[in-house]
């Protein structure tokens, strides 16, 4: 089994829900199991500003998939919820993203890894530490320095 990260975000129809039913959805991918998932995080939308906050996660699971494999995973989940493919940054009832998949890196047409924007981003971040406060990110360095790289951005733990 391979230790990977999924980096989840929705701010359309009921986004909570969306991220909350997708934890279990991940639990279901064949040969995968989920570890932990982190707490739902609040975040203002990055590009287009003129749309509902996000609400976003991290899911750590278990899988023997190859990374690849667990990809097509990820889009068949988000397509279930209704996911559709239109501007970067846009409006998304689901977006599931392959953060990490143990420390390879991986530079192909379909899937870059780590993910290539992970590291400018606190919404993806702050719930990767939570799950590992430790973690380093390949070619990058510690999620912890790169957090506070983006202090500006706004993202505060959901109620309850």
């Amino acid at each position: 089994m391979s230790l990977a990260y999924v980096g989840m975000g929705s701010n359309l129809d009921g986004p909570q829900r969306q991220v909350t039913q997708a934890f279990s959805e991940l639990d279901a991918i064949p040969r995968t199991r989920l570890v932990k998932r982190s707490s739902l995080y609040r975040s203002e939308p990055i590009g287009h500003a003129d749309q509902p906050e996000f609400v976003n996660a991290v899911a750590a699971i278990d899988t023997s998939l190859a990374p690849e494999g667990l990809l097509g995973e990820l889009q068949a989940i988000e397509a279930r919820h209704g996911r559709r493919r239109g501007l970067p940054n846009a409006p998304r009832t689901l977006d599931l993203d392959l953060l990490l998949y143990e420390d390879r890196v991986v530079a192909s047409p379909r899937l870059t890894l780590p993910h290539p924007r992970m590291h400018e981003r606190a919404f993806v971040l702050r719930p990767l530490l939570e799950l590992a406060p430790g973690i380093s990110i390949p070619g990058r360095g510690p999620a912890a320095e790169l957090l506070a790289a983006c202090a500006a951005q706004r993202v505060a733990k959901c109620d309850g």
